[in-house]
């Protein structure tokens, strides 16, 4: 039941925006601004979160009996950006949100980070008094149009994604509707989002872009886009970041939402997903579909990057701290999901491990010699047919291809974590789908934000 600081019914949404800054060894967050949004889109019966996802943890607590009125886990940019190696060279700051039911009284908000042992500790604390006349209390920005791309409910009802289009012209916002009604099909063509389908409403706004594209830097294509969306995040060509997060935000205050996915009108391999922040994918490339629906199951449910042999950004651990993430597990007999593995399955699991990175070492190699060389990309999607063609073929091989187990590689390191299935649409670009954690993850999320429909 909605809880005694909170309105009964119909509370408006508040937004805390923040900067959180630091290096590799250290991080901070200091208040930037507190702004009042529409109606809360989500459940009041369901605000406590108990699914122990994100690298970070957001609780709103009644000043007066410290009571949990709200609380989300979360991952963040300077989360991410903390891994690379830049981040023990210089020191930066990431504008971020948190979003939450607005009070009628003063209330806490405390952030929580993970420790060495993966419990969540306290670093950061504010009061929030709902009455502060410096709460910016203005209307969403009057040029940003909100259409329903598919309503089957009201927003406290359903889980609510918003599709934000950044580099579509006025000229362009025809192909823009059309690309986020194929975005939805896309994502409801996966299970288990196509057998929750009316769990969901989806939402767009159309923001016209002055140029067409956003900023590709390794190929020295830069562009004011409205949402600020670019390539190369991180030293990474095919990842796509938002790094304006005020900018997205007033854009998105028009629209009632939970999830965002951010579609960028370009045709170059790419986008991007932190839990609980937003997921990016660029439009028109033929792997669209993968891109889509893995980085929205990133964001949407928490879920690991499962593959290892691609080239990435972060810092490999000297340590193997048991993650957060559902589908990952440092644990060799997998207890984490051991309630779907079948009696008699070995554990690790057996796969062909040794075939699969001398296959992929190959791929990879062609792979950067194509950006390199700035080749067209029809090059790197025929490459990327070929090599799934080959894994496919050869992730099902075997007596465990489709089992459950524990899968030796996740995780971006070979050695010491474990993925549950062979395949997973989290582990190569194959026509898989979500394996059976992954897809167990997502309907915990499902459950968490709407009010189940009959089916």
């Amino acid at each position: 039941m909605a809880l005694s600081t909170l309105p009964a019914a119909a509370p408006r949404t508040m937004r805390l925006d923040c900067f959180h800054g630091g290096t590799a060894t250290e991080e901070q967050i200091s208040l930037d601004a507190l702004v009042l949004e529409g109606p809360w889109p989500g459940r009041l019966d369901r605000a406590i979160d108990d699914t122990n996802l994100g690298k970070y943890f957001f609780e709103v607590l009644d000043r007066k009996t410290n009571r949990v009125l709200y609380s989300r886990g979360f991952a963040s940019v300077f989360g991410e950006w903390q891994e690379t190696p830049e981040a023990a060279e210089v020191r930066r700051q990431f504008h971020e949100s948190l979003r939450f039911p607005a009070p009628t009284a003063p209330v806490q908000i405390v952030v929580k980070k993970r420790d060495r042992r993966n419990a969540f500790q306290e670093f950061w604390s504010v009061v929030v008094d709902p009455a502060d006349p410096a709460i910016d209390r203005s209307p969403p920005p009057a040029n940003v149009k909100v259409w329903a791309v598919m309503q089957n409910g009201e927003p406290r009802d359903k889980v609510d994604l918003l599709l934000m289009g950044d580099g579509y012209t006025a000229a362009e916002m025809e192909k823009w509707h059309k690309d986020a009604h194929r975005m939805a099909d896309l994502l409801f063509a996966a299970s288990p989002f196509t057998e929750r389908r009316n769990d969901f409403n989806v939402w767009a706004v159309d923001t016209p872009a002055d140029e067409s594209g956003v900023s590709r830097p390794s190929d020295s294509v830069y562009r004011r886009s409205p949402l600020r969306t670019t390539y190369d995040a991180f030293g990474s060509e095919r990842y796509v970041l938002a790094f304006d997060n005020k900018r997205m935000r007033e854009a998105a205050s028009a629209a009632p939402y939970e999830f965002i996915e951010i579609v960028v009108n370009d045709r170059k391999y790419g986008g991007g997903g932190i839990f609980n922040l937003y997921a990016t994918v660029s439009a028109d490339n033929a792997f669209t579909p993968y891109v889509f629906v893995h980085e929205f199951g990133h964001h949407f449910a928490g879920l690991a990057d499962e593959y290892y042999t691609s080239d990435v950004a972060y810092e490999a651990s000297a340590a193997r701290p048991e993650p957060w993430e559902p589908n990952a597990t440092a644990d060799p007999h997998a207890a984490k999901w051991s309630e779907l593995i079948a009696a008699g399955t070995p554990l690790p699991t057996p796969w062909p491990k040794e075939q699969f990175e001398s296959l992929e070492k190959e791929i990879q190699a062609r792979r950067r010699q194509i950006r390199a060389a700035h080749r067209p990309e029809q090059e790197m999607e025929a490459l990327f047919r070929e090599e799934g063609g080959k894994t496919t073929a050869l992730l099902a091989t075997g007596p465990h291809g489709h089992a459950v187990g524990a899968f030796e590689g996740a995780m971006y390191e070979g050695r010491g974590y474990y993925r549950p299935q062979a395949d997973c649409i989290m582990f190569t670009r194959d026509e898989v789908g979500f394996c059976a954690v992954c897809r167990r993850a997502i309907e915990r999320i499902i459950d968490l934000y709407s009010r189940p429909s009959p089916r």
